[in-house]
């Protein structure tokens, strides 16, 4: 006799949840990708910029931006397709967050602010470790899959004070 699987209860996700899913990443990686289609580092104020020695190649940062922006859509999926208590207050932080996220491109490259964008960032440090909290008591994994993004802010918060101060 074969065996069925009952979709209700299974694990893994059908071609509807698949779907959906591709959609949470794309649109969070459209929505990530906005503020770098309307300001860029490709202007002579950065170019010159004291860089600290650390300062990654430039290819580091879509490469980087489009994985954390991929693992953060997939955890956004995985708190959206639930029922479970605290969904709505893990939702409304992670848009939070996000807001920051898109807010500091302009802080810095736009307005040319380093010290605006440092508040920024700082304010989204925080954002994004609630916003893991928050995920963390809806599903366990989409918290684990916003790790990966938390170290990567705390890197870019050093990188903005080390560009401010280097150049204050």
């Amino acid at each position: 006799m074969a065996s069925t699987v009952d979709r209700s209860t299974s694990r893994l996700p059908d071609r509807r949840g698949l779907a959906r899913a591709v959609g949470f990443v794309l649109l969070v990686n459209v929505v990530g990708a906005v503020p770098g289609v309307l300001s860029s580092p490709d202007t002579p104020w950065f170019r010159s910029l004291e860089k600290p020695w650390f300062y990654p190649p430039e290819i580091a940062f879509p490469v980087v931006w489009t994985l954390l922006f991929t693992l953060m859509g997939v955890a956004l999926w995985l708190v959206w397709e639930t029922d479970a208590p605290g969904r709505r207050l893990a939702l409304a932080v992670f848009v939070a967050q996000m807001v920051f996220n898109v807010a500091w491109t302009p802080a810095f490259f736009s307005l040319e602010a380093p010290m605006l964008a440092l508040g920024v960032i700082a304010v989204l440090w925080v954002l994004v470790v609630a916003t893991i909290v928050a995920f963390g008591r809806v599903d366990r994994r989409a918290a684990a899959l916003l790790v990966p993004y938390l170290l990567w802010v705390s890197f870019a918060t050093v990188l903005t004070f080390e560009l401010w101060r280097l150049n204050a």
